[in-house]
């Protein structure tokens, strides 16, 4: 009898801890292997920087960097209808109160805006996200340990010293034709 408890409060916790509300994890996960949607992981790696010339602080900021996900919808005249669903759902999603918004710009056709999650002085992530009705829109989530916005600042400064291998960027360069 004992054991049928167990195992009930153990089914009754599992559905509980599942929650079906929809998150940006989520997004990425449901849409990467549709056709209208390029999926990419990028990893500090291929940023190709010789650290001996990156300052304290741009140091500090590429460690506190662990990793890039992007996602991108390439629209065109055929899906124009899934297009608007997709962008809905983003726009739901980026709602959420744990998505604490830095910066919007633009309109309902095309606009961009920056978002974060954590604290000022613990940024689990970033979210940029951009859209354009012509051309489809995109997310990148930039995942990392302790960020905060002066990593965010320095990390920009290290991307322009970055010798980024272009190729493996190349289906983000072909959606934004």
């Amino acid at each position: 009898m004992k054991s049928i408890y167990i195992v009930l409060i153990a089914v009754c916790s599992l559905f509980v801890s599942c929650n079906s509300e929809p998150t940006l994890q989520k997004f990425f996960v449901e849409n990467q292997e549709k056709k209208d949607f390029i999926a990419l992981d990028i990893s500090p790696t291929i940023l190709n920087i010789d650290k001996a010339s990156l300052t304290g602080e741009q140091k500090k900021a590429l460690e506190s960097f662990d990793k890039m996900n992007v996602i991108a919808f390439k629209a065109n005249d055929k899906n124009k209808a899934e297009y608007e669903v997709e962008k809905a759902k983003l726009n739901t999603i980026l709602k959420d109160e744990k998505y604490q918004e830095l910066i919007k710009v633009g309109s309902g056709s095309q606009g961009a805006s920056v978002s974060f999650v954590g604290t000022e002085d613990n940024i689990e992530e970033f979210i940029f996200y951009a859209n354009k009705k012509e051309n489809g829109f995109a997310v990148v989530r930039v995942l990392g340990d302790k960020m905060n916005p002066n990593d965010v600042m320095n990390m920009m400064s290290v991307l322009q010293k970055a010798n980024v291998d272009l190729e493996q960027l190349k289906p983000l360069q072909d959606i934004m034709k």
